[in-house]
């Protein structure tokens, strides 16, 4: 498995979202479990400024996975993990600077 080595521009964010189920009853009584073993997912909003060359480089390793193979990244301030990302755009910033924000979603069992 492939390693994402770049470190983001600062100013990332980071959401969890729990996988939950719910029964619902009709006195108004609800209950909740977690919906298998790994319940929540982390996904990361990660921006990377850098050279054009870099950013060649971080694009060519996104779109040789295409959304679909995981790569194993170590985010700011969490425990790595294997992710992939599904969408991420490119701006061009200076004549030699540009930038590409991106989706880092965790997976489980790739």
């Amino acid at each position: 498995m492939s390693t994402f080595t770049w470190a983001p521009a600062p100013g990332s964010s980071q959401s969890k979202a729990p996988r939950v189920k719910t029964a619902q009853f009709g006195d108004g009584y609800s209950q909740r479990v977690g919906d298998g073993i790994n319940t929540i997912k982390r996904a990361w909003s990660v921006t990377f400024t850098r050279a054009t060359a870099d950013i060649d480089a971080i694009d060519a390793f996104l779109t040789a996975r295409a959304g679909v193979e995981s790569f194993d990244w170590t985010p700011p301030t969490g425990a790595a993990g294997k992710w992939i990302c599904p969408e991420w755009g490119r701006d061009k910033i200076h004549s030699n600077v540009q930038a590409i924000s991106t989706n880092f979603i965790e997976v489980f069992g790739d």
